[in-house]
């Protein structure tokens, strides 16, 4: 059997690398790329040590361990013992991940039992089933974008929920308590009262509106007939006015409640000092929230222990 060394060793090269800038997108670590790649470089390197040298300390358990250390150390350097340990876990975290993917894949698509005369029978190729060069080309890329797009995703959901708050809202001596998002992005203030503006959506309103009502306005909101707004609803109600994304001027249907409260942390957050904006729609798919909270709500309220 020939075996073509600077392709194995091209082939690991760029895995390695493809692995380390995993890693380093996972950290979120601001190492530079000419160093990530010297790491890939060294770690390439186990391919020469492990054809000519078989028998080495380095193919050993531990020696691979030690060679990792050195990996991480060539790629990122040492700034902190939690750092590099860090990075050290999720470089094993990405090999493992992308590794277990492509045999994933791969027994996915092969076939190692086929049905003969009425008889299952199994596919031995040797020692196990061999993975070919072009199936770990073709799906070690996709499983590395698949692994990131899902970190990515997480570390997003993670940051969404862990901006949730129980928040409680008071209109016309009616309570009802729902999840707040407390959105960075939101600067509505109503121009005339300097208050700030919480959107809620239809579905967490419908609590106080009937569904004739949220139609008439809607289409209020819609036409800009003031005229279609619920007569009792008519001293509550307070329109808006906002410039939108394309900087066309846009109207805001929301009402004035009498309080929400907002469960901050050990704090609770009780204000009358703010606006209910009216969202006719859903704000997520989820419906794992349905306020979107004004950070402005944090130094205006009066804070109490809860």
């Amino acid at each position: 059997m020939t075996i073509y060394l600077d392709a194995v060793w091209a082939l690991n090269f760029c895995l390695d690398l493809m692995l380390l800038m995993l890693t380093q997108a996972l950290a979120r670590d601001s190492t530079r790329k000419i160093r990530v790649v010297f790491g890939a470089l060294v770690a390439s390197l186990i391919v020469p040590v492990t054809l000519y040298f078989p028998d080495s300390f380095f193919t050993s358990v531990i020696g691979k361990l030690l060679f990792s250390l050195f990996i991480i150390l060539c790629s990122f350097g040492f700034i902190t013992i939690y750092r590099f340990f860090k990075l050290l876990l999720l470089f094993y975290f990405t090999t493992f991940a992308i590794g277990g993917g492509l045999l994933g894949l791969h027994f996915l698509f092969s076939n190692p039992v086929t049905l003969s005369s009425g008889v299952f029978s199994t596919v031995n190729h040797g020692y196990g089933d061999p993975v070919s060069w072009l199936f770990v080309i073709i799906g070690f890329p996709l499983v590395w974008l698949f692994t990131k797009a899902r970190m990515d995703k997480h570390v997003i959901e993670k940051i969404r929920y862990n901006s949730l708050y129980s928040v409680t809202i008071q209109i016309k001596e009616k309570s009802f308590s729902t999840n707040g998002y407390i959105d960075s992005g939101n600067q509505l203030n109503d121009p005339l009262t300097k208050k700030p503006v919480v959107i809620c959506d239809e579905l967490f309103l419908k609590n106080w509106f009937s569904e004739e009502d949220l139609q008439l306005l809607q289409r209020a909101s819609e036409s800009f007939d003031l005229e279609l707004i619920p007569k009792e609803w008519e001293h509550l109600v307070q329109i808006i006015p906002f410039q939108g994304v394309q900087g066309s001027s846009m109207f805001l249907l929301a009402i004035r409640p009498e309080k929400i409260i907002i469960y901050y942390g050990d704090q609770k957050i009780v204000t009358g000092k703010v606006l209910i904006g009216i969202q006719f729609a859903e704000l997520t798919k989820d419906r794992s929230y349905h306020c979107l909270l004004h950070p402005q709500i944090i130094q205006l309220a009066a804070i109490h222990s809860a």
